[in-house]
């Protein structure tokens, strides 16, 4: 077979940075002349870039990992990559050769730029490849080729790691310390991504808020540095970063954020409870009294902040009054947004061993009260946008002329428009609000008509199966066939 004829499949799972380490694993597939595909039953490798960080994550990936031996039956030759913060768990990847032995490759988070070595391996031997490292070289990360799907935004990463060892999270042990790449090199990127016709730049980082880089004169780059540095670039873009640690948020970076000119006044500021009691448990190192203090220190200097946030219910020992105090702080803040989630035991993590650990019943109930409220502020927030005018960065469109864009609060909204708009920034007048989705209509339709179209690429909806029946039919055949082929040779 022709390698242009080669497909790939990368299923992605979890935050954000696996998002972009998803593209800069597309990035080592495309320069070896594989293409993308939209299942498993099509492509000639599949990668899994897992996710550890809750239990159900972790169940769905070995799910669909499992889903793919009788592929890999009618198919002997497709390769199959598992990588990740879930491989990069200790054991995890000898557990994963004992119960898949139809895996090929394994690697973890800290060796992503030797992938292309671990697949020409496999290629020419023919030999599994299993390769758990505990440290890397950022720089050869950062030089890996991308290839973007995330549309009009480009994410970048501004540093590696996490030193915070919340007591629920894997994230330290998976990820390893923090690293913050030099100022230059991010500014480096950033320009290049503009000049290429980005409109939305997103740092990562696991804590961007701690960012510690070094200037070109040898000097320490604050976070608020790094944000008053990028916000000087004279391009028309939005600058938006995640995750933000309410511990490490300062006073600098809020008024770098009020007085820019790029940066979005959407914040994403995670509290995960509202009780100090959990909090300190949490070992988050703030307390609820700072948290609100910070919130109202960011609405005073920013008066159209929006903030959203993470929550996680039924943390070990969590009383109903815990709760409350959660529910107290998600009304005094009103958040844009919410996701919250159930407490999670994780293996190796402080809390999994913690007692009064919180009945399932009793957690979803309170996740169902978390969200009724949420809601009920979401659809009062959406309907107070009627009738005002909005700058919208519009990111896709639909077969039927339907575009959807952002606000600068990061709130997704749909109007009616040509798909050339897709990459501009147009204004566009909220006329509806159906509970948290808002629709509006572009207050100058004449500008749009000298857009030009352009290239983004979107990700594609991808998964283990294709919807096409015709291809099913025609794996069950060729898995039928190898069957008669097996016996025939068997009878020789």
């Amino acid at each position: 077979m022709d390698n242009l004829d080669k497909k790939y499949l990368i299923l992605t799972y979890g935050c954000q940075m696996n998002v972009h380490e998803s593209e800069k694993l597309a990035g080592i597939l495309e320069n070896n002349g594989y293409v993308s595909c939209d299942n498993a039953v099509d492509a000639d490798i599949v990668v899994f870039n897992t996710c550890a960080i809750r239990e159900s994550a972790e169940q769905k990936i070995f799910g669909n990992i499992g889903e793919l031996k009788n592929i890999k039956v009618a198919k002997p030759n497709m390769i199959i990559a598992i990588c990740g913060c879930m491989s990069q768990q200790k054991n995890y990847a000898e557990e994963i050769l004992r119960k898949y032995p139809y895996v090929d490759i394994i690697f973890g988070t800290h060796n992503l730029s030797k992938f292309d070595e671990m697949l020409k391996s496999r290629i020419s031997t023919g030999k599994k490849v299993s390769s758990i490292v505990e440290d890397e070289n950022i720089e050869l990360r950062d030089e890996m080729k991308i290839s973007r799907t995330s549309g009009v935004n480009a994410w970048v990463n501004i540093m590696y790691g996490c030193n915070n060892f919340c007591t629920y999270c894997i994230v330290p042990y998976v990820r390893g310390r923090e690293i913050s790449r030099p100022e230059d090199s991010i500014i480096f990127e950033v320009e290049n991504l503009l000049k290429q016709g980005y409109k939305q730049i997103t740092l990562l980082g696991q804590n961007v808020n701690s960012y510690k880089g070094v200037a070109r004169n040898g000097k320490e780059v604050s976070f608020a540095k790094l944000l008053s540095d990028l916000d000087e670039l004279n391009y028309e873009y939005r600058l938006r970063f995640m995750t933000s640690h309410p511990k490490d948020l300062s006073s600098d970076v809020i008024d770098v954020i009020a007085n820019s000119k790029h940066i979005c006044h959407g914040i994403h500021l995670p509290v995960q409870s509202g009780s100090d009691k959990i909090l300190a448990s949490m070992n988050r190192k703030y307390t609820k009294e700072k948290y609100l203090k910070l919130v109202n220190e960011i609405k005073k200097k920013i008066p159209d902040a929006e903030l959203t946030t993470d929550i996680i219910v039924g943390f070990p020992d969590e009383t109903d009054e815990d709760f409350e105090e959660t529910l107290d702080v998600v009304r005094k803040t009103e958040y844009l947004q919410i996701f919250g989630f159930l407490y999670s035991k994780r293996k190796g993590t402080v809390a999994e061993k913690m007692d009064k650990q919180v009945d399932l019943k009793i957690k979803k109930e309170r996740l169902s009260k978390l969200l009724a409220i949420k809601n009920e502020i979401v659809n009062k927030k959406s309907a107070e946008l009627v009738g005002k005018t909005y700058r919208v960065l519009v990111e896709s469109a639909s077969k039927d002329d339907t575009l959807y864009g952002s606000l600068d609060s990061g709130k997704t909204i749909s109007f009616n428009g040509n798909k050339n708009c897709v990459g501009e920034f147009v204004d566009v007048k909220v006329t509806m609000a159906r509970k948290s989705v808002i629709y509006g209509e572009i207050v100058n339709e004449e500008e749009t008509r000298l857009f030009k179209e352009k290239n983004f690429k979107l990700p594609i909806e991808c998964s283990i199966l294709p919807k096409d029946q015709k291809t099913m039919k025609i794996l069950r055949e060729n898995k039928s066939n190898k069957k008669q082929a097996d016996d025939k040779n068997s009878k020789k």
